[in-house]
Parts: C-alpha cells; sequence; structure tokens
C-alpha cells in the first residue's frame, strides 16, 4: 500500500495556516520581545517542512563568548500529514524523541490543540 502525496497545492496551503498560527498565536505569546542574554536565548519562531511532517522550530541565538551569535533551530512540536485534511500531534522530548500526543485530527483541531495543550508549546 502506497503513502498518500501531498501536493503542492495542498503544502502551500498547510504553510499559509500554520505560518498564520505562528504569527498570531505562538509568537505574540511565547516570544513578544526579544531579550538578548549571555546564554541561549529564543529569537524567533518558525515552521518547516521535512517531508510530509510540518516542524514548528524556535530558532535561538547563542550569548556566550566563545560562539556569540551563533543561531540553532530547536523543534517543539510537529504535525505528520496522514492525508484527507488529516494530522497526528508530536511532541518533541528533551531526549530527542518524537511522542505521538493527539492522532488524526484536522488541521484546525491540531493547531488548537498546539494552542491549549502546554507540552506542545515552545520552552
Amino acid at each position: 500500500m502506497r503513502a498518500p502525496t501531498l501536493s503542492a497545492t495542498e503544502k502551500a496551503a498547510i504553510t499559509a495556516a500554520c505560518q498564520a498560527f505562528i504569527d498570531t498565536v505562538l509568537k505574540p505569546r511565547f516570544l513578544p520581545v526579544i531579550t538578548p542574554t549571555q546564554f541561549n536565548y529564543p529569537i524567533d519562531i518558525q515552521g518547516k517542512w521535512h517531508g510530509s511532517k510540518y516542524r514548528f522550530l524556535q530558532r535561538y541565538r547563542s550569548g556566550f563568548p566563545d560562539n556569540l551569535g551563533e543561531e540553532f533551530d530547536a523543534p517543539f512540536t510537529r504535525l505528520d500529514w496522514m492525508g484527507r485534511d488529516r494530522f497526528d500531534v508530536q511532541w518533541h522530548r528533551h531526549t530527542g524523541q518524537w511522542f505521538l500526543i493527539h492522532q488524526s485530527l484536522t488541521l484546525k483541531a491540531a493547531l488548537n490543540a498546539i494552542e491549549i495543550n502546554e507540552l506542545l508549546h515552545p520552552v
């Protein structure tokens, strides 16, 4: 049995919905201002595709003297496209493993789950 293929049109629509969610919900709530520190500090929240998985990432910048200004991404939540507007919602554990939290949700329900479930929020 073959896995469903995500079309460019579907991918663009999902990307637009997720970006709107990032801009209107996640950034105002979890990154209203950027506060540089002497440690690693968040500078952005963004999303990226990896195959049929859309990952929500928090971008960090280093304030440590030995790597001052270097940046890296830390994923915190992932939407796995299962086909026909159905998504599994996964949480990124501190161990680097993904853990399934919700199964077979619509995009709207998946974004709502991210909004209300503290486990799925950026750190």
